[in-house]
Formats: structure tokens, sequence, C-alpha cells
């Protein structure tokens, strides 16, 4: 028996010592979408532990630019935000920098009231997106300007995350929704208008980015390897594991069990379409997001694209054969 309480307590001391040993880090989630699923795997799984991280992923709300902001602050080590919000910051000074992507297509569609049919018919009507300077905001500018439309000929609103948008749409409280999946399957198969689609319009744009800065990469290179490395694990995960992936959907967007199917089809996109095995930040995405930006903002035009990106951490771990090795 005395034996037994000895082996027990060396194994607790070895367990608690191994859980001290984490590296803490925060990583601070701008949207509420299914965007964030191989950060959610990697967390459910344990995959940020076994490369010695305990991560603490958090959402924070507010879109895109509170994510940048509360990076600046120190008060995360990472951040997932549109690639937009991270060019216009970095462009004013600001040390943010992407390091990979979770979904460089845009997954954005907007919706509205059966009756709106057309483009020009949205003029004067309420439109909703998460927040200024937020990812849904950035994709209602491009499709105006691909419309002629100018933001001032309708009302943006600011409602929130895109669960609480559909809300809003149900309500009637506004006419449309820039939504993500799977709100925009709930809204259609509700009878709302898809009246755009990023994937169908051929828009290139940097959905969701891994962001960090500048300073806590050169600082702890080795605890952002270890982060990237879990991350693309969550990724293959995700990508292999159906069933598992889809639970983990369900439970952390909040969905009740009859909503299955809505899960199973956002896994099937972003397994098939939107996750990429080698997540690198689009460079032509890039180019997208600085064109638009150039028309009010000097200082886009002709700025290298690959000065927002820092892919080597990404580039090293893919020339270990990790990344290879976890499809093998």
């Amino acid at each position: 028996m005395f034996q037994l309480g000895v082996f027990v307590a060396v194994l607790m001391t070895a367990f608690a010592a191994n859980v001290w040993g984490l590296d803490k880090i925060r990583i601070g989630m701008g949207a509420f979408s299914p965007t964030n699923s191989a950060i959610w795997v990697a967390e459910e799984r344990g995959f940020f532990k076994k490369h010695g991280i305990e991560a603490e992923a958090i959402f924070i709300g507010g879109g895109a630019a509170r994510g940048v902001n509360a990076l600046l602050a120190g008060d995360i080590q990472f951040a997932t935000a549109g690639g937009g919000a991270v060019i216009t910051s970095a462009l004013k000074g600001a040390d943010v920098v992407m390091v990979a992507a979770q979904n460089n297509k845009g997954v954005h569609r907007i919706l509205v009231r059966p009756e709106i049919d057309t483009p020009e018919a949205i003029k004067g009507k309420k439109i909703a997106i998460t927040t200024f300077g937020s990812s849904s905001h950035a994709v209602l500018t491009m499709v105006l300007d691909v419309w002629k439309i100018r933001p001032d000929e309708l009302q943006i609103l600011q409602v929130g995350s895109s669960p609480t948008m559909l809300i809003s749409l149900q309500k009637k409280l506004v006419d449309g929704a820039v939504l993500t999946d799977p709100s925009y399957f709930i809204a259609e198969d509700n009878g709302f208008r898809v009246i755009a689609d990023l994937a169908k319009m051929n828009i290139h744009y940097l959905q969701s980015m891994v962001v960090s800065t500048r300073s806590y990469l050169r600082s702890n290179r080795d605890q952002a390897t270890r982060v990237l490395r879990a991350f693309v694990e969550g990724i293959a995960h995700f990508k292999k594991n159906k069933k598992d992936s889809v639970r983990i959907i369900l439970k952390k967007m909040r969905m009740d069990a009859d909503q299955a199917k809505y899960a199973e089809r956002t896994y099937d996109q972003y397994a098939e379409l939107y996750f990429d095995r080698i997540p690198y930040p689009s460079p032509t995405g890039i180019k997208t997001v600085l064109e638009s930006l150039a028309k009010d903002n000097p200082k886009a035009k002709g700025t290298d694209p690959s000065s927002f990106v820092d892919a080597s951490i990404l580039k090293s771990i893919e020339d270990s054969g990790f990344i290879k090795s976890l499809y093998d």
C-alpha cells in the first residue's frame, strides 16, 4: 500500500512538473467563426500541450480590429484577424505581422430579405456587419466597389457576430447581413437570398490570418515555432477526422445537436476548400487588399506584399518534414 502511494505521488509530481513547464500563451479570436476550427482542434486534442504550450484560446469579439489592438497592447501573443485589418495597421506603423493563414479565401456571403433581388435594391437598406474595421466590413466594402455602389448609399449597422446578425435578420431588424457559415446555411434554408458570394465572385481575400508581432517573434522564436506546429497539426487532424471535427464545431459554436447538418456542411467546405495543408498567407490576397486600400491610402501603393508576412517559422516547419509526416 505504501509503495502504491509512493508510485502515485511520483506520477503526480511528474505530471505537475510537466504542466508547470508549459509555456503559457494567449490566442485572441476576434470572430466567432468556424474559421478558428484548427485552433479549437489543437486545443481540444491536446496538440498545444504536446508541443509544450499551455494555450488559452479566447474569444475577444469586435472583429479583426479589436484582435489587433489586443495584440499590440500585449494582452495576447497571437490573434486571428482578417488580413485587411492587419495590413491597414501595419501601414500605420504598427508592429503586426502575419505568420500563417487560417483561411486565404473569402467565406462571407451577403444575405438579404427575399424581395431584394438585385444589388441596386440594397440602396437605402440596413445591412449588418460585425463592426467597423472587421472582416465583414472589408468584405462589404469590396463587394460594393464591384457593384459600383457607395457605402453611404445604404445603412451599415454594427451588430456583432455572425449568429447575432442572423437573429437580427430573422427578426427583421436589418434587411441584410454579411454572414459566415454555418449562419448563412441556416439563413438560406429559412428563405433569405444570397446576393453576393465571395467565392463565386472570385474575390481573393485574406479571410483570417494567424497574427503576431515581430518583437514577440524575435524574443520567442522557439515558443512561436511550437505554437505553429500545434496549429498545423490541428489542420491535419481536422482534415482527416470529420466526425471528431464536426463534434468540436458543434461544441465551440454552441450549436444544438439538431444542427449537425449545418456543422457537417461547414466541415466539408473547410476541409476541402479553405484549410491549406501548408498555410502560407496568400500573396494574391495581399495584393487584392492593397489595391482596395490604395484608393484611400497612398501608402498602400507600390508596397511590397511580402513586407506584411513573416513566413520563416512556417517554412522551417515545412522544411523539417513535420507537416508531410502528419499526412503520411
